[in-house]
């Protein structure tokens, strides 16, 4: 997909955002809603990239680095444009960023039982790490 145009997120762009996910993002998070994705672009204003074409809102990734590790999140492609090289340039663009940050490696959160996007990675060159598992602890929300 040659005319597929790769930016960071504005935060004029936040609620766009928000409602794609609701439409091509499998599941959802704590962070979704305009405080937690705000504070995101805040504090990191390239992390949030978007896949545009004509202009339309057509994919997304955050490519977040801690200063020690790359993460990917929410990798996510509106259904009727998967399988056209979406996904593969968002991974790029993020991959350039992280090699650009000195990161050494990526990981990447992908559902258990998201098959589809199994695929996906494999084909990106990413491989389930079985030995470690997520742990998590929410925070009270005031």
């Amino acid at each position: 997909m040659t005319d597929v145009r790769i930016r960071a997120a504005t935060p004029e762009d936040l609620p766009t955002v928000l409602d794609f996910w609701k439409t091509a993002a499998e599941g959802t998070s704590i962070s979704d809603d305009l405080d937690g994705v705000r504070r995101l672009v805040e504090r990191d204003p390239d992390a949030l990239l978007l896949a545009e074409l004509d202009g339309e809102l057509v994919g997304t990734v955050i490519a977040g680095f801690d200063g020690w590790r790359c993460h990917l999140y929410r990798l996510a492609v509106h259904p009727l444009r998967r399988r056209r090289g979406v996904a593969a340039a968002l991974l790029a663009a993020a991959e350039e960023r992280f090699v650009r940050l000195g990161g050494r490696r990526v990981d990447a959160m992908v559902l258990t039982r998201n098959e589809t996007a199994h695929h996906a990675w494999r084909s990106a060159g990413y491989a389930p790490q079985e030995e470690w598992r997520r742990w998590l602890k929410p925070f009270a929300r005031s």
